[in-house]
């Protein structure tokens, strides 16, 4: 296993690109020759994210099977990089869900469900319970929790999956804050999802482009202002909503006045801005790889997730670095630019990961 984490200047620049990458890789195991241990030892991503269910073929299983296959998995993910991997997976509660019962772990509670019991300590103990499932799986990072308003109770994607603590910022603000203080428990890192709010959304990004120009209330950025003053949001994941009251030609992925103007000046957020999937149709029905890797990152996103598990085709890692270096080269990305991204990176994986 990596025993630090290295120095920005010990680094290439391909390899200080592959530290904006959080990728998704098919198979349960990390073994030498396998597609994951080559992405790992010859491209060097910042992390890798988790599923239980392979979307594109229906199949069942992708990275997980049982508390020790994982176990060994992580292990093995850990071992073949040199630079200390974020491991990260969406296991909110409840219907969010890999690491299921019936591959042999704890059952989970939903924010949902955590919200109608309204018992601030129950919340925390959830977070402490989904945390040290977590810690002694090897996973490091719970894309979770959400501080989505539920103000759409027809949300297919947020409301319907019971991924909200309820529809005033007072409720998430009181649940969240307690579910966040539960991972901190076991050290796992959290990430508040999703910016600048999923809440009121009829549509789904996974499918499609969204527009919540009409429905998004100030109200959904509360629970961000919070939670950013008082030092429990080191990671936030954006939205691919279009809001044209905020930008009026890209979704807040893709926007400098949503990530930069918005979350960095206005709400004083210095941590890690993560990227939802860039394989969700919001984006990728509307825009290129190097075209949208271009625009997130001189919008201020640090990590790009490409989970590899939405559509036919997948992100090869190698390739995005490529398409990265090119438009250092063409002017159209600055080296100051990826510097700031990676000193973030590498912070955050020094208090946390070392």
């Amino acid at each position: 296993m990596p025993t630090s984490t290295p120095k920005i200047s010990e680094l290439t620049l391909r390899e200080k690109i592959a530290q904006l990458f959080v990728m998704g890789f098919r198979g349960g195991k990390c073994k030498a020759g396998s597609e994951i241990h080559n992405m790992i030892t010859e491209d060097k991503p910042g992390g890798v994210i988790l599923f239980d269910k392979d979307m594109v073929s229906n199949k069942p299983v992708k990275n997980i099977e049982s508390p020790k296959q994982v176990r060994e998995l992580t292990n093995q993910l850990q071992q073949a990089s040199k630079i200390p991997l974020f491991i990260g997976i969406d296991q909110e509660g409840g219907v969010i869900n890999r690491l299921k019962p019936e591959y042999g772990f704890p059952k989970t509670r939903s924010h949902l469900h955590l919200s109608q019991i309204d018992n601030v300590p129950a919340t925390q103990e959830e977070g402490e319970l989904i945390s040290r499932t977590l810690a002694e799986s090897g996973i490091n990072l719970n894309f979770a929790p959400c501080l989505d308003l539920s103000l759409n109770p027809e949300s297919s994607i947020i409301s319907k999956k019971e991924r909200s603590f309820g529809y005033t910022p007072e409720k998430v603000i009181k649940h969240a804050k307690a579910y966040i203080e539960g991972h901190q428990v076991n050290e796992i890192l959290t990430c508040c999802k999703h910016f600048p709010g999923h809440g009121s959304a009829a549509g789904d990004t996974h499918s499609g482009f969204v527009d919540v120009s009409k429905s998004w209330i100030d109200e959904e950025i509360e629970p961000y202002k919070y939670l950013i003053k008082n030092n429990l949001c080191p990671i936030i994941m954006t939205s691919h909503i279009f809001n044209k009251n905020f930008d009026k030609q890209y979704p807040a992925t893709l926007s400098k006045k949503v990530i930069t103007n918005l979350l960095r000046d206005d709400l004083g957020f210095n941590g890690l801005v993560v990227t939802d999937d860039m394989q969700m149709r919001a984006i990728s029905d509307y825009y290129g790889l190097k075209q949208s890797l271009m625009l997130g990152i001189n919008a201020g996103i640090d990590l790009f997730c490409f989970g590899n598990n939405l559509l036919e085709e997948t992100v090869e890692l190698s390739k995005a670095i490529t398409a990265v270096e090119e438009l250092i080269e063409n002017g159209d990305v600055s080296n100051e630019r990826i510097d700031e991204s990676v000193q973030r990176i590498l912070a955050t994986k020094k208090t946390w990961l070392a």
